[in-house]
């Protein structure tokens, strides 16, 4: 929370535009890396298939030979 009291003095003190513009960019950014983070897991498992084992490719191998 200490980023959002900077922001909220930086607007009550008439801060630099610029400034006041780079925090909240920065707040944004780190809450939606938060989110993504906290949802990565799952999206790897909806789009790979889960936990699923790789196959044994010697397996696979010896099998097509015989």
């Amino acid at each position: 929370m200490g980023n959002m009291d900077e922001l909220l003095d930086m607007m009550i003190t008439d801060g630099s535009p610029s400034k006041i513009s780079d925090t909240i960019k920065d707040l944004l950014f780190s809450k939606t890396s938060e989110r993504v983070s906290s949802h990565r897991e799952t999206a790897a498992a909806s789009l790979f298939g889960g936990n699923q084992e790789q196959p044994d490719t010697e397996a696979e191998v010896e099998a097509e030979e015989e």
